[in-house]
């Protein structure tokens, strides 16, 4: 699995527990057990990671990414 940036607005999801998206211009993508740094409902972040094809979630609102570094940008 290659490694990704991405850069998009953070979002809390009603969907299960500790749902959290990141939306990006082209994608919404499942955030896999963000960092409680990250969660921050509204901001303007730059993830490092990668897409995790073999995680399942409840809420499948999106490819699931698995974050190793992040940037809070705003």
């Amino acid at each position: 699995m290659a490694t990704q940036t991405l850069e998009g607005k953070l979002e809390r999801k009603p969907f299960g527990p500790n749902t959290w998206a990141l939306i990006t211009a082209d994608e919404t993508y499942e955030l896999l057990d963000p960092d409680p740094k990250l969660q921050q409902e509204g901001k303007q972040a730059k993830v490092t990671g990668q897409v995790r094809g073999d995680v399942m979630t409840m809420a499948m609102i999106g490819p699931v990414f698995e974050v190793t570094s992040f940037e809070i940008l705003d």
